[in-house]
This record gives C-alpha cells, sequence and structure tokens, in this order.
C-alpha cells in the first residue's frame, strides 16, 4: 500500500490536498480497490512548482558541485533498491504486470540513480575550448531550470528514474506528475528523496488528472517539460511549450516494426515476438508489434509465433508461474478487443483468438492475439494497440521490408532479425526509428539513448543523451583562464 497516500510530497514535507477529491486505483487482476491516492488540482501545482522555483532560484541545489549532488543521487538509489520488492509488489497491484517482471524493472530503476550518480566524475560540466583569438573560451552546461517530469502509468518506476535522476544531477529541481492510475512509484521516489536528506523543493511530488497536468505545462515558472505517454497528449504538450518557447522532451507512442530477413531463425524471432506480445500484457510503447517477413516464410513464422503464443500462461500477476497477466484497466481492455474486432473486419486472419481468458471470472484480461496475412494500410498496423496482439506483414523482398517498415507515423523502436551483424547494421542504418535492436536485443538502449523519430517523440532519455536536454549550454570567454583552469 502507499504509504502517505492521502498527502503531496510539496517543499520537503508531506502536505495535506488543498481539496478532499482523491482518485480510485484498482486492482485489474481482482477489479476490487486496492487504494485511494490524493488528487492535485492547480492550487496544489502552483504550490509545488512554486516551491521548485525558490529551491532553483534562492536554494543551495543549484551552487552544489555534480560530486556533491551525486551523494543524493546514490543515497536515494540504495534506498529504492532495498525497497524494490515493495515497491513491485505495489506496481503489480496498480497495473498488472507479472511480480518477477515488476522485480527485475525496480531493481533496474534503482540502478538508474546510481549511473547518473557515476556521471559526476566523468561528464564535463565545464569544458575549454581553445581560442584562434587568444582569448579562453569555456563551454559551460548548466541545468535548465524548473522541470515538470509527467509519466505514464505502465512502467512508473523505470520512467520516473529517467526522468527524475538525470535532472537531479544536473542541477534542476523538479515537479514529478504521477498518473493517477498508478502513483506509488513516484510516492516512493519521494520518500526515498526525504530520507536521503534532499534539500526541500529540488523535488516534489503530487498525482493529477489532465486538466491539473495542463496547468503545470503552461505554468510560466517551469522552464522545461519531460513527458512519456500517447501522440496525441505530447502534441498537446508541444503546442502548449512553443507558445511561450520552453524546453520539452517528448517520449510517445511507437508501432515498431521487426524486419525478418531471410536467413533469420524464425524460433528465435518467435520467442522474440512472444516476449513483445507478453512483457506488461503489451503495453510497452517499444514493442515490436509490427512483424514483417517474406513472403515465403510467412506462413512457417506464423505457426512459429502461434504455437507459443497459445502455451502462454495468463492469471494472476503475483501468482508464481503466470506469464501474462490482464490489461491495466477497463478502458485499455475495451481499447483493444475494438482493435482486434478492427482487424477481423478488415481482413487480416485471424490466428490466435485473443479474447477473454475462459478461465478467468474477472480481472481485465485479454489473451495473446496475432493476426497473419496483414496488410500495413490496415487499422491494427497503422496504430498503437498496447496490448498483446501481433500482425504479420508479408513482403516480397528486403527492400518492401524496409519500406513497410519505415512505412508509419511513429519511429520508436525497430529489430532486425539476422545472425549477420553486417546485415544488421545495413538495414538499421535504412530504419527510419529512434532505436533498432539486431534479433530482438533492446535492453541497452536506455545505456545509449532511448527517444523516437516522426510522431515517437523529440529528444533523448537514457545515458549520456538523457543528461543533455537537462541542461542549457552556455559559451563563456574570457580575456585569460581563470584560476581553476590555469
Amino acid at each position: 500500500m502507499i504509504e502517505n497516500a492521502d498527502k503531496f510530497y510539496i517543499d520537503g514535507k508531506w502536505t495535506a490536498p488543498s481539496t478532499g477529491s482523491t482518485f480510485s486505483i484498482v486492482t485489474p487482476s481482482t477489479e476490487e480497490l486496492y487504494e485511494r491516492v490524493a488528487e492535485a488540482f492547480e492550487p496544489d501545482i502552483e504550490r509545488a512548482v512554486a516551491a521548485a522555483r525558490a529551491a532553483f532560484d534562492r536554494g543551495a541545489w543549484t551552487s552544489l558541485s555534480p560530486a556533491e549532488r551525486a551523494v543524493y543521487l546514490k543515497a536515494i538509489g540504495d534506498i529504492l533498491a532495498a525497497q524494490a520488492p515493495a515497491i513491485a509488489r505495489d506496481w503489480s497491484n496498480e497495473m498488472g504486470i507479472v511480480l518477477p517482471a515488476a522485480q527485475g524493472v525496480s531493481g533496474w530503476a534503482a540502478g538508474t540513480y546510481h549511473y547518473y550518480a557515476s556521471l559526476a566524475d566523468s561528464f564535463e560540466f565545464e569544458k575549454p575550448m581553445p581560442q584562434q583569438s587568444g582569448n579562453f573560451g569555456l563551454l559551460v552546461r548548466e541545468p535548465v531550470g524548473v522541470v515538470a517530469a509527467i509519466i505514464p502509468w505502465n512502467a512508473p518506476p523505470l520512467l520516473v528514474a529517467y526522468k527524475v535522476a538525470p535532472a537531479l544531477l544536473a542541477g534542476c529541481t523538479v515537479v514529478l506528475k504521477a498518473s493517477p492510475e498508478a502513483p506509488s512509484a513516484a510516492y516512493a521516489v519521494a520518500a526515498a528523496a526525504h530520507a536521503a536528506g534532499l534539500p526541500p523543493g529540488v523535488l516534489n511530488v503530487l498525482t493529477a488528472d489532465r486538466a491539473a497536468s495542463e496547468a503545470l505545462v503552461r505554468n510560466p515558472s517551469v522552464d522545461k517539460v519531460t513527458f512519456t505517454g500517447s501522440s496525441a497528449a505530447g502534441k498537446r504538450i508541444a503546442s502548449i511549450c512553443g507558445e511561450r518557447i520552453a524546453r520539452c522532451t517528448l517520449e510517445l507512442g511507437g508501432k515498431s516494426a521487426a524486419v525478418v530477413l531471410d536467413d533469420a531463425d524464425l524460433d528465435q524471432v518467435a520467442n522474440s515476438m512472444l516476449g513483445n506480445a507478453t512483457l506488461m500484457t503489451g503495453q510497452v510503447c517499444a514493442a515490436l508489434t509490427r512483424v514483417v517477413v517474406t513472403r515465403r516464410r510467412h506462413d512457417d513464422l506464423v505457426d512459429a509465433i502461434a504455437s507459443r503464443l497459445r502455451e502462454v500462461v495468463v492469471g494472476d500477476p503475483l501468482t508464481q508461474g503466470t506469464q501474462m497477466g490482464p490489461l491495466a484497466m477497463r478502458r485499455q481492455r475495451d481499447r483493444v478487443e475494438t482493435y482486434i474486432e478492427s482487424g477481423k473486419a478488415e481482413g487480416a486472419r485471424l490466428i490466435c483468438e485473443g479474447g477473454r481468458p475462459a478461465h478467468i471470472d474477472r480481472g481485465f484480461y485479454v489473451e495473446p492475439t496475432l493476426f497473419a496475412d496483414v496488410a500495413n494500410g490496415m487499422t491494427i498496423a497503422r496504430e498503437e494497440i498496447f496490448g498483446p496482439v501481433l500482425s504479420v506483414i508479408p513482403a516480397d523482398d528486403e527492400d518492401a521490408l524496409v519500406a513497410i517498415a519505415n512505412d508509419s507515423d511513429f519511429g520508436l523502436s525497430g529489430g532486425v532479425f539476422t545472425p549477420d551483424p553486417e546485415r544488421a547494421y545495413r538495414v538499421a542504418r535504412r530504419m527510419r526509428t529512434g532505436t533498432v535492436g539486431q534479433n530482438g536485443d533492446s535492453l541497452d538502449f536506455f545505456n545509449i539513448a532511448f527517444g523516437g523519430f516522426k510522431q515517437s517523440g523529440i529528444g533523448r532519455e537514457g545515458g549520456v543523451e538523457g543528461l543533455m536536454p537537462l541542461l542549457e549550454t552556455k559559451a563563456i570567454v574570457l580575456t585569460s583562464a581563470p584560476a581553476r583552469f590555469a
């Protein structure tokens, strides 16, 4: 359960909300109430932003060295690592992820704070730049200011970490807006920051719906918005930020393609597609949900994927042996079912039926679903479903495979299946997408840079690239080097 669920964390204290309004969190496997959490409105947003603004403009945080800020990051990571089992259980109860996956990702999230702490010694926040004029040039990276971090419900422990950790290392102050459906991870980070002694106002945490969230984005004291969520919401945020030239990073939707070359191991492809369908019940923005394969191998691959999907154990995410839990909420289940009906109506061949498991009488469940002979113009191949639905699309040759992969409004992730790294590299360079993994390998993306082309977003998270959007670049020219650089 969520400690201090009836409060917000503002200016270093757990404070009462402006109203008694709450959000009800429903466990998707049982449809029962799990927790109630306070709902923030515009006065709460204004208090949180004011605290962050004061901490940035008048507090000591920005004057600390990166190494000094890293001490707090390391402490937060240590606390979250110790609490990872409890964080995972809350997350599983909020959105239905199977417990082992929740535990793994929660541990990964804790390690993210350690990673960014380690950059304090290696990243050049100040870099001397030789000048032909004889003057002393300096390239400085300074914090962007007050950051509004807005996270979705599907993977909050990790997404909070990749927004909050680099922002704190950079010297920013943060207002973290949690999702009404899954706020526990944000509350856990607030508690960890408090226990670590983070100065008041540096991190502020509350839970709000769309109207209050828009007030946060519009607030003129917010210098930067970093958002993960739907492309529709991202467009709205980008337009608001554009009105006042606020900085923004947007990690949005995807409709990512797995490009299966003619030398690929189909068993390997099928195993990877099993993971893409079942991880978080397919509620992953980077999931490879379009499988593009040559016509002569189409049926063999469909058979291989189907044989695995039919064996998936669907059930209680807290029960050992469950491979896939429910969708996160009723509206998400209804959405996925609508797309399944669309696929059938538009002429795709339904291989694995999907639908609600016969042995489960409650919960927001949909079984893994597989369509074959999908045309890339069909709705199920164009729009992000955010559920366990795979579409196999036939193509004539390698050029056609790449063309179909690129024929999308999105460009977040991608895969190339071949044992040959040279072929994988060549095809990866042709794909218009932010990340490409050979044979389904994708966990290293966040160590390098994660983000999308086209309507999949703006900017990058993870690695050093994820630190850069939280910094402003300043050029300083002096007649000679100051003592610290002499």
